[in-house]
């Protein structure tokens, strides 16, 4: 069961280091990691993820039971537990109007047959780290508290971790923030139109060269 046993600090490094460290040492599947504030929370391609104390969801579950549609389902799970409507901007930002209020990491050991699911989502921080004022909202018009969106994320997660994969793919395909979009990637040196993602979670791009898939990495909507 996602959540139990549950393992909270009021401040820690980051909850997916925490998560790993319990991971390694046989702690079970579902096992969950909190903190009201942390020192070094980092997200995708090396980011920090960084909010004021008790103004965020800062969470990691350990996983044990692993899937390729784990990063799909984490964050249709997020999408599901929010009490607005929310897309998903590939591979694993929730935006709310444009603008992304949680993020999702996915790191593990699949020889060893764990994984940790992070997610950080925004609820009553009041202002960001410069560099994402413009890109970063929170719930707080929602009228909703740290523990009840982590309440709703933990019981979204385990409904949706157990979903098949056409559910999930069906359900993340229509929240697509990126569907029929121009995006960029590679630094901005290459473009095309957001068409979708394969069954394996893949973005696919019509290019003025043809179609190409891309499975890692970040693209950015053009501002043209």
């Amino acid at each position: 069961m996602i959540g139990h046993p549950r393992v909270h600090f009021r401040l820690t490094d980051s909850t997916n280091e925490r998560g790993r460290a319990l991971a390694a040492a046989g702690a079970p599947h579902g096992t969950l990691v909190t903190a009201d504030e942390q020192s070094a929370g980092r997200g995708r391609q090396g980011r920090t993820w960084s909010a004021p104390p008790k103004s965020a969801v800062l969470m990691s579950v350990v996983l044990r039971e692993l899937s390729e549609t784990l990063p799909l389902a984490a964050a249709v799970a997020v999408c599901e537990a929010l009490p607005v409507e929310a897309l998903i901007k590939w591979p694993n930002d929730v935006w709310i109007d444009g603008r992304k209020v949680a993020g999702i990491l996915v790191e593990g050991r699949p020889q060893e047959g764990w994984a940790v699911l992070g997610i950080g989502l925004n609820v009553a921080a009041e202002q960001f780290p410069d560099e994402l004022n413009a890109t970063s909202l929170t719930l707080s018009g929602a009228a909703v508290s740290v523990d009840e969106s982590l309440a709703a994320l933990v019981g979204s997660l385990e409904t949706w971790l157990s979903r098949s994969t056409e559910e999930i793919l069906a359900a993340w395909r229509s929240r697509d923030a990126l569907l029929g979009r121009t995006v960029r990637w590679a630094n901005g040196s290459q473009d095309g139109v957001a068409v979708g993602v394969d069954d394996s979670g893949a973005l696919i791009v019509d290019t003025a060269a043809g179609r190409v898939t891309l499975d890692a990495g970040e693209v950015h909507l053009s501002a043209g």
